[in-house]
């Protein structure tokens, strides 16, 4: 479904990501990790139009989509739901959710995708019509992914969803990121959670300065000592 090839990203003069490869099969959950400044929301940025390489290209679905601008992505049926939220405040959960679907294709299935949402989060079905900036933070990430979800896409990109969250809201995370997948929708997910993203991850990529380091399948991962030394504190 998703090929990145080879790519080189530049913010100015500085090198950002150094050759990166990676695949994301339709159906699956992989997971990018890595420490800060690795590397993983530059790669992310840049698959959603945000950022384009300055070497190597971007396919989805056998088109090559690594020139194109960000809504042109969005109607790809790519989303990505940023680091720290990124709602609007002073709109409405509601008005939040609406921003979510305005291609021509997510607007009109807009109905279909509130009732959609509403059932995978029922607590912002209470709160539609208070303020973004007035929810939780475990209800402004819910908010984020529910209008990540209003696009109706195919690969859904998820950048730290746990950061920040209580313990036992991160639990719920992953559970409503592993039903979303359950349901057809493909995820990218890049999370410093390494020990649950894993879990829940079909394969996983590792992410350092830039370069890809190690990649497989996210059990084997999981069990790689020097990935339990580096990341896991074991």
């Amino acid at each position: 479904m998703l090929r990145v090839n080879n790519i080189d990203v530049y913010y100015g003069e500085v090198q950002a990501l150094w050759g990166v490869s990676l695949e994301v099969q339709e159906g699956e959950i992989v997971t990018l990790i890595g420490s800060n400044g690795a590397g993983k929301t530059t790669t992310l940025r840049t698959i959603a139009g945000l950022l384009h390489p300055a070497s190597g290209t971007i396919e989805f679905e056998g088109e090559v989509i690594s020139g194109l601008p960000p809504y042109e992505v969005v109607k790809r049926k790519i989303s990505l739901v940023p680091e720290g939220r990124r709602l609007f405040p002073l709109m409405t959960t509601l008005e939040n959710l609406e921003l979510g679907s305005l291609t021509p294709d997510a607007k009109a299935k807009r109905k279909d995708s509130l009732d959609y949402v509403f059932e995978i989060f029922p607590l912002l079905k209470e709160r539609r019509n208070q303020l973004a900036g007035t929810l939780s933070g475990g209800e402004q990430q819910m908010l984020a992914i529910a209008r990540g979800l209003m696009s109706r896409p195919k690969l859904l990109m998820l950048d730290e969803p746990s950061l920040g969250l209580a313990p036992i809201l991160v639990e719920e995370m992953f559970d409503i990121v592993k039903r979303i997948n359950q349901e057809g929708v493909t995820i990218l997910l890049v999370e410093q959670n390494i020990d649950h993203a894993l879990k829940i991850a079909d394969r996983g990529y590792v992410l350092e300065t830039g370069k890809i380091t190690m990649y497989g399948n996210a059990t084997e991962l999981l069990e790689d000592e020097r990935l339990k030394e580096a990341y896991l504190g074991m």
